[in-house]
């Protein structure tokens, strides 16, 4: 049965009110970037892979038949991503494909390197891996500055590196101000020193373009690694994918079978698999026009913020930058009151990463910024999705100056 369709929101309106009934009665959802809701490609795809009984491992009729959808869904990836089909390591989601990523390169480092080169203002998934490697294993860590704007500039990373270096990391695009990286400059940089560079694009795939194969280091040393998770794109929670170089050296993080290179053992899902190719297929078809279509909501959003909160700043770089994301500094009014306030009007937005949600702690990115502790506990991320409207918008404009006067005077 086809689904009804909401001719001015110009989306799939069973999924607007699947939004609505998954976030407690929600109305107005500004949270992409923390997820987004399932499109229906990966639904129907997750759903057709559930029929094919099957261990893609086994080597009998049914398990050849979920081998051949699992690695139909790899080469799809691929396709999507540009890189090859084997590059593809299949994971349970983001967070799982950078540790794998870095610690499964310290595992593999040759002897007499022992830094790893970390930007300020990384996401936790990252910067938690890392700390542990400090903590368990004794690497030392590099750090490289913020600008003002939230960017990893090329030079400051390149100056970072050197032949003591064991892995270099940086975020594709900042998650929560929003700010895109210079991946190709930081690519050229870890070739000219010889440094292996892992890329979280996480927050950037679906919205930036993709193409690894055009960034692939040589031999071993420049870009060797990129992370990805299927549900910032419209694909299932606890799915995602870790592109590995052919030529990168990496131990595997989980142990107990020979799948996918070596690099990640255990049963591969394959209902998330297919429903995350579904989804990075449809993703790559729609971005271009999607871009546009968000940007100008974004652009609605920053305008009408600046009429119903004066004192507001936008943060992050304003023209270099995630088209659905909006990051904002509201002075003197706790960001947490501010979503609490949004949220009993029925809009849901975050103060940051959704992976320290439930943890009131002044945003780290902020802080890296150089901005002080109290702005950096002043701040709120609105994000831009498939299925958000210019009444999205509006909705919130016309809730967020009364709520701001209220978390304000609060905390006067």
């Amino acid at each position: 049965m086809t689904p009804d369709y909401d001719s001015q929101r110009g989306v799939d309106s069973d999924a607007r009110r699947g939004v609505a009934w998954e976030s407690g009665g929600v109305t107005v959802y500004l949270d992409h970037a923390a997820a987004t809701p399932l499109r229906p490609e990966a639904r129907d795809a997750w759903l057709v892979a559930t029929e094919t009984l099957g261990n893609p491992s086994s080597i009998h009729g049914a398990g050849q038949a979920a081998r051949r959808l699992l690695e139909d869904a790899r080469e799809r990836l691929a396709a999507v991503i540009d890189c090859d089909p084997i590059e593809v390591v299949l994971t349970s989601g983001g967070t799982e494909a950078i540790n794998l990523a870095l610690k499964g390169s310290w595992w593999a480092r040759p002897s007499g390197r022992n830094v790893i080169v970390l930007p300020d203002g990384e996401h936790h998934a990252t910067m938690d891996a890392v700390e542990w490697l400090r903590s368990a294993e004794g690497a030392a860590v590099r750090a490289v500055p913020l600008t003002p704007t939230g960017e990893i500039t090329p030079n400051a990373f390149a100056a970072a590196l050197g032949p003591d270096v064991v892995l270099a990391t940086a975020l594709a695009a900042n998650n929560e101000v929003g700010t895109v990286n210079d991946v190709a400059a930081l690519a050229a940089a870890a070739v000219s020193a010889d440094v292996p560079l892992h890329v979280d694009a996480v927050a950037a795939f679906g919205h930036e373009p993709v193409s690894f194969a055009s960034l692939r280091g040589v031999g071993g040393t420049g870009l060797v690694a990129m992370s990805l998770s299927a549900h910032k794109i419209g694909g299932p929670v606890s799915a995602g994918a870790l592109i590995v170089s052919r030529t990168a050296r990496m131990s595997a993080l989980l142990h107990g079978g020979a799948a996918q290179r070596d690099l990640r053992a255990g049963t591969q899902d394959v209902p998330a698999a297919s429903a995350f190719a579904a989804a990075a297929e449809a993703t790559a078809r729609d971005r271009a026009a999607e871009e546009v279509r968000v940007r100008g909501l974004r652009d609605r959003l920053v305008a009408g913020l600046r009429s119903a909160v004066p004192e507001s700043r936008l943060l992050g770089d304003p023209d270099r930058r995630l088209s659905g994301n909006v990051h904002a500094l509201f002075p003197n009014a706790p960001g947490e009151s501010l979503l609490y306030l949004l949220d009993h009007a029925g809009i849901a937005v975050s103060t940051g990463s959704a992976c320290t949600a439930g943890i009131a702690e002044a945003s780290h990115v902020v802080r890296a910024m150089g901005f002080s502790e109290s702005e950096a506990r002043s701040v709120l991320r609105f994000s831009l999705g498939r299925t958000s409207t210019a009444a999205d918008v509006d909705a919130l404009l016309a809730a967020v100056g009364d709520a701001y006067g209220r978390a304000s005077a609060r905390r006067s």
